[in-house]
């Protein structure tokens, strides 16, 4: 069955047939999840819940369309780790203005870009690049699209029983076996005010992290991965179907 929400599949004998209307940006990053889960963990994941949730939306009438995932990311504080491939915040907008002009002329007007790394942040970015550009442009972190405490024991931010759970449902061939994951304990800052979250700064990875995880991964299911999937993939095709019903100079009432 021809899955026309895909780019990367789709003939341009396809693409001329249809008229999109939303474009889906997956950014991912390259970089090391503890022991156990792969460099290209945050782009598989991406890419996933992009294509489930544009399959669900273009069921419903919305012409999206999912472009190739990015696959390299802002890893200034991982430099000193072996093919953690950096991509800086400066090279992020030059390479986004791009897609966004080519998406503008050829009259793809909405673009939505979907986030799958955190060192990533797209925010300054679209406020710089929007009065440039007649495509709307917004941002979303995937794995902040549904609840995490009602679907996971732990916390944590990188190679956690979220982001293994998720990897055990979608890509469980890639995941290595849970006993040779590192714990994922996270260093705490000395300083009181960064260590509750109120004064930011990058964060250097092999000093506060042995193995390279934040979050403990071994109550992790491919259960947990697919409930917590289901949540966000839902959330984020109802949106997906407003955004391509929206008037994006009529939004406020």
């Amino acid at each position: 069955m021809p899955r026309r929400y895909l780019l990367a599949p789709t003939t341009w004998k396809a693409v001329q047939e249809t008229q999109y209307t939303v474009a889906i940006l997956p950014w991912g990053a390259t970089e090391a999840h503890n022991y156990h889960l792969p460099y290209a963990t945050d782009c598989i994941q991406a890419d996933y819940v992009a294509a489930e949730a544009a399959k669900v939306a273009y069921s419903r009438g919305a012409k999206v369309i999912v472009l190739p995932c990015i696959p390299f990311g802002v890893q200034t504080g991982q430099l000193d780790i072996p093919l953690c491939i950096n991509m800086n915040p400066s090279t992020q907008a030059a390479l986004l203005a791009d897609i966004v002009h080519s998406l503008d002329v050829q009259g793809v007007h909405k673009l939505l870009i979907l986030n799958g790394h955190g060192g990533n942040d797209f925010r300054q970015m679209i406020r710089e690049l929007q009065p440039q550009t007649r495509v709307f442009l917004c941002a979303a972190n995937w794995y902040q699209l549904a609840d995490r405490t009602k679907f996971f024991e732990e916390s944590g931010d990188h190679a956690d029983e979220l982001e293994t759970s998720v990897m055990m449902h979608i890509a469980p061939t890639l995941v290595r076996p849970l006993e040779e994951a590192g714990d994922g304990k996270q260093k705490q800052n000395r300083i009181k005010a960064m260590r509750e979250g109120k004064v930011w700064s990058p964060r250097p990875w092999t000093k506060i992290s042995a193995d390279t995880g934040v979050g403990n991964p071994y109550k992790s299911t491919p259960e947990k991965g697919k409930a917590f999937l289901d949540a966000v993939i839902a959330y984020l095709a109802d949106f997906l179907v407003d955004f391509a019903q929206a008037d994006t100079a009529n939004l406020y009432e």
